[in-house]
C-alpha cells in the first residue's frame, strides 16, 4: 500500500498476472509482452471473474 503519495483515497492495488509453466517469471521482474487481442484476453477475464465471489 502507498498511502503517502498522490492518493486522495487510501486503497490497495493488486495486479493479477496470468501464469503458465515455464513462463520465465522470476520474482517481481518480468519482460512485458502484449496480448494478441480480445480473443486472447477474454478467456483470462472469464476465468478471473469465475474465481471471484458473487456480488463483488
Amino acid at each position: 500500500m502507498n498511502n503517502r503519495i498522490s492518493q486522495s483515497v487510501p486503497h490497495l492495488h493488486i495486479r493479477v498476472v496470468p501464469r503458465h509453466h515455464k513462463d520465465g517469471l522470476c520474482g517481481f521482474s518480468w519482460s512485458r509482452t502484449m496480448y494478441g487481442g480480445p480473443a486472447e484476453t477474454e478467456p483470462y477475464a472469464l476465468r478471473i471473474n469465475e474465481a471471484l465471489p458473487p456480488g463483488r
